[in-house]
Parts: structure tokens; C-alpha cells; sequence
């Protein structure tokens, strides 16, 4: 296997966050004592082909494919956003957003009109929608998007009219692209679940996965990486913890 590597491309919603990660990953590296190469993954190239490398020491995996594509992963550890809606738990939530200037009040209100969506595997992006009870095909799904960034895209361009964020991910748009994140509203949101989690590929040295959990978890609320992430921490993470998200058959 060649040298393991890390990745946050999930959440490098701007280059100042995605240095933010590069320097949480370097420090908790070092505190392991796993030697781990920080490789840039830009969006939109495909997710899928990440996760397939067999190198992954620590790189975030969306919480559905976890649950029911990649079966052999290892679980590190999830983070804690520092927001309302997590509760102090490894949870997030997608929020429905619409533009700013937009004279939708109510998700029902945007009935009939075009909702964005990312890709098949995204539980914010695709299974939340699927999921909330308000959502329906009475909507003309458009997509898929890929990505939040195009998502706010699409909207300001009015080639959608309601799209999916990544509540953590809005969370950090809002505090590194404050501009941006003001130009859009929430109508409302879908219940919590479980958080993108970091992961190791298949095979993995179990010694390094146990240290680097620990070094992650072991972080506490006050340390200047977590709050440049708007998280209070990491929690351990096990493939039961994922289980609501896993599709029957």
C-alpha cells in the first residue's frame, strides 16, 4: 500500500476551510504517529473514485454510502458541529434553500416548481429529500447537481427553485463565504441523522485507525482547529451508529 492519505473534500467549502482541515489533519497525524499525505480531491470529480482508493487513511464518506455501498471501510471518527440542530451529537440535517429575494414562505409553497438535487448517494443531497414527508413528485427533481456549490449556483441562476444544503456544510459557507451564504434562505429542514464520518480503506493497520481515533476525539472543545471548523469535537463512530441510514434489501 503506498503512503495513506487524507482528505476533507467533502467539507473544503473555500480554500481558507480546506487549510483549516490540512492543519487539523496534520496535528492529529502527528499526535497518532501515522504518517498521512493531506491530497487535494477538487469537486466535481466523482466521490466515488476516492473512496475506491485503497491508500484512504482518513477522508470523509457520506453516511449512505457508508451504510450500504462500502461495507469493508473503517469507522474513525464523526464530528460534533457546534449548532442547534446537532445537539452536541455527530448529527446533521439537509436545510431546503431557496434565494434570498424569493417569495417562497413555506417548502409547500414551492410545490410544482424545480428541485434541485446532487447525486444518488448523498444522503443530503438525494435520501433526506426522498425521506421528508413534505417532498413528493409533484416537484420536477432537476439534477443531478453534484455538489452544494452548485447547488447555490443553480439557484442564483434560476436554473432551480428549492435545492438540498448540507447543514454543516452551510454552517461553514456561512462562516468562510459570508456574502454568498446571505443570499439564500432556509424554508425548512429534514430530521437529523447521522454525520459524514472520516474513514480508513479496507485493511487498514487497526493500531493506526484506534490512535488516530483517539487523537481526534481527544480534542477538546477549545482547540483552535475545532473552532475555525465551527465544531465542538469528534465522537467515535461504529457501523451501528449508521444502521437508520441503511436502504431494506
Amino acid at each position: 500500500m503506498s503512503e495513506p492519505i487524507a482528505n476533507a473534500r467533502m467539507y473544503a467549502v473555500t480554500p481558507a476551510a480546506e487549510a483549516a482541515w490540512v492543519e487539523l489533519f496534520r496535528r492529529v497525524a502527528r499526535e497518532a504517529g501515522v504518517p498521512l499525505a493531506y491530497t487535494r480531491y477538487p469537486a466535481p470529480a466523482p466521490l466515488e473514485t476516492l473512496w475506491a482508493r485503497d491508500a484512504l487513511g482518513l477522508a470523509f464518506m457520506c453516511g449512505w454510502p457508508f451504510a450500504n455501498l462500502y461495507p469493508d471501510h473503517e469507522p474513525i471518527a464523526a464530528p460534533i458541529p457546534s449548532a442547534d440542530w446537532a445537539a452536541g451529537r455527530p448529527f446533521y440535517r439537509t436545510d431546503l434553500i431557496v434565494r434570498r429575494d424569493s417569495t417562497f414562505a413555506r417548502l409547500a409553497d414551492t410545490r410544482g416548481t424545480r428541485l434541485g438535487w446532487t447525486v444518488e448517494h448523498s444522503q443530503s443531497g438525494y435520501h433526506a429529500l426522498r425521506r421528508h414527508p413534505v417532498l413528493d413528485d409533484s416537484w420536477v427533481w432537476t439534477g443531478p447537481l453534484v455538489m452544494g456549490r452548485r447547488v447555490i449556483e443553480a439557484l442564483l441562476a434560476d436554473e432551480i427553485d428549492v435545492g438540498p444544503l448540507d447543514s454543516y456544510w452551510h454552517l461553514l459557507l456561512a462562516r468562510y463565504e459570508p456574502d454568498t451564504a446571505a443570499r439564500v434562505r432556509v424554508l425548512e429542514s429534514t430530521k437529523a441523522t447521522p454525520m459524514p464520518l472520516l474513514v480508513a480503506s479496507p485493511g487498514f493497520d487497526e493500531g493506526a485507525v484506534a490512535r488516530l481515533r483517539s487523537a481526534l476525539t481527544g480534542l477538546p472543545p477549545s482547540d483552535p482547529s475545532l473552532k475555525a471548523l465551527g465544531l465542538t469535537g469528534f465522537a467515535a463512530v461504529t457501523r451501528r451508529d449508521y444502521s437508520s441510514l441503511a436502504e431494506a434489501g
